[in-house]
């Protein structure tokens, strides 16, 4: 038995960010399965219902299944630790998949922002479908990058130049150009030079928004700040931010004596 499955984007924060892609999926499906990574997150959780709630016919009957997210290593080997995590999820999510999808039923994972930009949904699932029989579609989704360029009013690129994506540990202090960062809980946009421009933001698209822009050397610490205070008092943080570097001084070069 084929088991159908959509990996729906759900967008950064805002409900008006779900497209009319997404809704015809979400009123596509039987199941819904959830990640659960803890009370600290359970705003997640809780979100993922309230949009099902606000855009599934309410004649429509569905249901949750929510799925303990298995503990990540916090070992120096990274790669090593994230292929164990994604082992275990991978055979958590095998039998949840198995034993609550029944026959001419469909299931859904519900991804934050798009499924594409460094979420693990689809991985696994490509993994799971090595021990059943699964055909998944994917639904885009608005990303946190989109939502932080739309609410700083700012060009994602210079022109003609291009745009590098990484996360917050591979971070290159010297990089020249435009770089997004995603996934950074040490702040390390702090080693840059202090008159790198950047543009900062958490919780994009909910009542908690915060937004931030301004030279490294000058915002850099009140970034910190409220990253810090925003984390103790929610349980949990999204951020990403994106930073250009300063025009850099040319140097002349020399000429030989002919």
């Amino acid at each position: 038995m084929t088991r159908r499955i959509h990996i729906i984007g759900i967008g950064a924060g805002d409900p008006d960010y779900v497209t009319a892609q997404a809704v015809s999926a979400l009123n596509d499906t039987d199941v819904f399965f959830v990640v659960d990574k803890g009370e600290a997150k359970s705003a997640l959780v809780a979100w993922r219902r309230e949009i099902c709630a606000r855009f599934i016919d309410p004649a429509r009957s569905y249901r949750f299944v929510e799925l303990p997210d298995p503990p990540r290593a916090g070992t120096a080997d990274y790669r090593a630790a994230v292929t164990d995590w994604h082992t275990a999820r991978t055979q958590l999510w095998s039998e949840a998949i198995a034993n609550e999808l029944g026959p001419g039923e469909v299931g859904a994972f519900l991804a934050w922002g798009d499924p594409s930009l460094y979420d693990s949904t689809l991985r696994i699932l490509d993994v799971v479908g090595h021990h059943l029989d699964v055909d998944y579609d994917v639904i885009p989704g608005v990303t946190a990058i989109q939502a932080l360029t739309a609410r700083h009013r700012l060009p994602l690129n210079d022109i003609g130049e291009p745009v590098l994506i990484t996360t917050g540990r591979r971070l290159d202090p010297e990089f020249s150009g435009t770089v997004v960062v995603m996934l950074d809980g040490d702040c390390a946009f702090r080693k840059c030079p202090p008159d790198t421009r950047i543009w900062w933001g958490a919780y994009l698209g909910t009542e908690h928004e915060l937004l931030v822009a301004g030279a490294v050397g000058d915002v850099g610490t009140r970034i910190a700040q409220l990253r810090y205070r925003a984390r103790a008092r929610h349980g949990w943080i999204m951020d990403t931010y994106l930073l250009r570097s300063a025009p850099r001084a040319v140097t002349p070069t020399s000429r030989g004596r002919g």
